[in-house]
């Protein structure tokens, strides 16, 4: 995120990072560079679950992609009261489209002449409304008529902080302006720190509508309070039983026993301190209040944080590596808790090992993946260790070493099953306070990322020796056999989905014959990989035994049905006559080959398919025969090349043989590359393989 206007920072900043694959409106809009329109919370909840945890109010939103030709530069996120816009007009959507477009066209210059836009580690935060010139003497009046009134009033800006509050507001709240101007109530009032308070006025600035809360005084007293929104934040109205009593006893007799002059005198100096929303009644010799000294920013409000850990543990559960946990743990914690470095730790071989890492430089990786810790380092701990200085840091373990000038840590051990696996640091900038709320939102999270570590190593674990025994049966190289062009490719599955049993192979015959095959085994897991290897032992053997295409098939058929009777497998076996130019093919039930020539039509050729292997022992399987033009290109492949969700199978070969036009002479590497290119950049299933032959004799 760039730059926000009109949202509180705590929720901006939760938004400030997004996966250009999260299931999220704005990374889809990004992802098919369309708008999307969604008219309130239960269309949001219906499609983007996610996001409705995120942002649990009412609200429309629409996104558009900031678009300059094909590429995509950014989006623009509009967000409407609920039940203000059911719809978008043709007005609204053309000047949405108008500015997106002159948006990105300014983008892709200020690229071309070395001035893009580089987002910052957070968005820029927009005042609605410009800076105003305080006039104290209006501001007294309008003060002075809400302080007839027996209710209280306050005035919240977008982040939640006081900037006005009348005389009986404070009586109300048994406060004072000094108190509490520039301050959240549900912060500077202990008995208002309940989520549910926060929450209803983020409702309000969310969704424009009007909320209300009650809550008890610590002396007995029920308070309500309705809080009405508009652009510039939120005007609170305060009632409780018995408030024109006590209006009454002030009208007459002062505030809290004071007298009437001295209850002006306090209203006076109060509404001084109002006029700038920030001050602390300190005046400057022009008779304007000083400006107030910056105050440092709060960790995320809780109501918040609860949203955001619901949100992560969603993502959470859709991680699969180690890697991917810890992008999701940086988009989601760095920006809401300002965290400069982020890394997952653990032991391997006594010493500590870097598992993923996000913020660090490359030097301070290097120099701390491998070290040999000390007896007392935070990664023995059991328990979670803030340190909010270097000082203290050095002064707990003398021996740590400070990386990339960073001033703050906070060490969460993550524990599974009561063992522990490793260690989240989180490092800061610069000195950080680490409050008492931000303390156990932290140590939440880290049971979070604990569980979605260890499920991620498990899962690299296994998919480690699964492809690597995939890779050990598929062919390292093809045999060069003379007077054939040849070249092949094997894609796996998009990452976080299981191995497949795609295979192909070349086998040399004799000096002017060879097979082609090429074929898939049902399912993605280690058995189809291991079947895959024996369905490939089997046909070499029977190959290499001087078999026709359909005799190969039938004994492998035979075989399959003996080895793995509830696994199927597609496949096709061609044997090649390179002098004659000629073929001959049998199919189980595999996809059919295409035949490709420069200058014509690509041919899907009839292959007659027979039942997939390992269905029907006793199934035989047809052999026919298959010219093979000079300079022609013959081309098989796997399911994942062409299988489109929604599009039928017919029409996706169709499409394949529609885009495949080999040139003469052109390098087979490249066309097999220009063939998968398309898939390779798309969400896959299923695995790719695609082998491609030309003779070459004369």
């Amino acid at each position: 995120m760039e730059t926000e206007l009109g949202l509180p920072a705590p929720i901006a900043l939760a938004l400030a990072r997004i996966r250009t694959n999260d299931p999220m409106p704005i990374a889809v809009a990004v992802r098919e560079q369309r708008l999307i329109w969604l008219s309130g919370r239960e269309e949001l909840a219906r499609t983007f679950p996610a996001a409705a945890l995120t942002l649990p109010y009412h609200f429309a939103v629409a996104v558009s992609p900031i678009c300059a030709g094909a590429a995509v530069w950014g989006a623009v996120l509009l967000l409407w009261p609920s039940g203000l816009v059911w719809q978008l007009t043709r007005h609204q959507f053309d000047v949405i489209n108008e500015a997106c477009t002159e948006m990105g066209d300014l983008l892709r210059e200020g690229a071309e002449l070395g001035r893009a836009i580089k987002p910052g580690q957070r968005p820029r935060i927009l005042d609605p409304y410009p800076v105003r010139k305080a006039d104290p003497r209006a501001d007294l009046v309008a003060l002075d008529c809400l302080n007839r009134l027996p209710e209280g009033y306050c005035a919240l800006d977008v982040e939640g902080r006081v900037t006005l509050l009348t005389a009986p507001a404070a009586d109300l709240l048994a406060s004072s302006a000094y108190e509490l101007l520039g301050e959240r109530p549900w912060q500077a009032l202990p008995w208002l720190a309940d989520p549910a308070c926060e929450d209803r006025y983020r409702a309000a600035v969310v969704s424009r509508q009007v909320t209300h809360f009650t809550a008890r005084h610590p002396d007995g007293r029920l308070l309500t309070f309705r809080l009405y929104p508009g652009l510039s934040g939120i005007t609170l109205r305060i009632t409780s039983e018995g408030a024109r009593e006590q209006a009454h006893e002030k009208a007459g007799g002062g505030t809290r026993g004071e007298t009437g002059e001295q209850a002006r005198e306090e209203v006076d100096g109060e509404a001084r301190e109002e006029v700038d929303g920030e001050a602390r009644g300190e005046a400057r010799e022009d008779g304007y209040p000083a400006p107030a000294t910056p105050v440092p920013e709060d960790p995320p409000a809780r109501a918040m944080a609860l949203h955001e850990m619901l949100h992560l543990a969603t993502a959470l559960a859709r991680a699969v590596t180690a890697q991917e946990v810890i992008d999701l743990v940086a988009d989601h914690v760095m920006p809401v808790h300002n965290v400069q470095a982020l890394s997952i730790l653990a032991m391997k071989g006594g010493r500590m090992r870097v598992h993923a890492s996000r913020g660090y430089s490359r030097q301070a990786l290097e120099q701390f993946d491998g070290r040999l810790p000390s007896a007392r380092h935070p990664m023995y701990a059991r328990d979670p260790a803030f340190f909010s200085n270097w000082e203290e840091l050095r002064q707990s373990h003398p021996g740590a070493i400070r990386y990339d000038n960073l001033s703050a840590w906070a060490f969460l051990p993550l524990v599974t099953s009561g063992r522990p696996i490793g260690t989240c640091v989180l490092a800061y900038d610069r000195p950080h306070r680490f409050s008492t709320d931000e303390r156990a939102t932290l140590t939440a999270l880290a049971g979070l990322i604990a569980q979605a570590f260890e499920r991620a190593r498990l899962y690299d674990a296994k998919q480690s020796l699964a492809q690597c025994l995939q890779s050990s049966l598929l062919p390292r190289t093809l045999p060069q056999v003379p007077g054939l062009d040849l070249a092949a490719r094997y894609l796996p599955a998009t990452p976080g989905m299981d191995i497949g049993g795609d295979f192909y192979d070349l086998i040399r015959l004799d000096d002017t014959k060879a097979a082609a095959v090429i074929g898939d085994v049902q399912g993605h897991d280690v058995t189809a990989a291991a079947l895959m290897g024996q369905v490939r032992t089997a046909i070499r053997a029977h190959a290499t035994a001087g078999a026709s295409p359909g005799e190969v098939l039938t004994h492998t058929n035979r075989l399959l049905a003996e080895l793995a009777p509830d696994r199927f497998t597609s496949c096709v076996y061609i044997s090649l006559d390179l002098r004659t130019r000629a073929g001959r093919m049998a199919s189980a039930g595999h996809l059919p080959p295409l035949l490709g020539r420069p200058g014509a039509a690509t041919q899907v050729i009839d292959t007659s398919p027979g039942l997939l292997l390992g269905i029907d022992p006793d199934a035989e399987y047809a052999t026919s025969d298959l010219a093979l033009p000079p300079g022609s290109v013959l081309t098989l492949y796997t399911d994942g090349l062409v299988e489109v969700p929604g599009l039928d199978l017919g029409e996706a070969i169709a499409r394949l043989a529609g885009r495949f036009a080999p040139a003469p002479g052109q390098n087979l590497h490249e066309l097999a590359d220009s063939l998968i290119e398309p898939a390779a950049l798309e969400q896959r299933s299923d695995d790719i393989a695609v082998l491609l032959l030309r003779g070459c004799r004369g």
